[in-house]
């Protein structure tokens, strides 16, 4: 699955479009790099968002097409920011 779907699947950002600038403006790293819009996600890998002040650092548990929102958090498990 894409990066920016999977951000909105998971809804760790609400619009895809949102995360699709986001991955442009280099503030998703996935696994420490840089990610474009276009990566595709796997089971295992760390993502790391940054909107200004505030920072989230997930690790991807699973990667499903279609989640309701209460099942949506169990697609990651939240990290600690080093």
């Amino acid at each position: 699955m894409r990066l920016d779907k999977y951000l909105k699947v998971s809804r760790l950002i609400k619009r895809r479009t949102v995360a699709n600038e986001s991955c442009d403006n280099e503030r998703v790293l996935v696994n420490g790099k840089p990610a474009r819009a276009s990566y595709a996600v796997k089971v295992g890998d760390v993502i790391e968002i940054r909107f200004g002040q505030r920072a989230y650092r997930v690790e991807v548990l699973d990667v499903a097409e279609h989640v309701g929102k209460d099942q949506a958090a169990g697609l990651y498990r939240e990290l600690p920011i080093d």
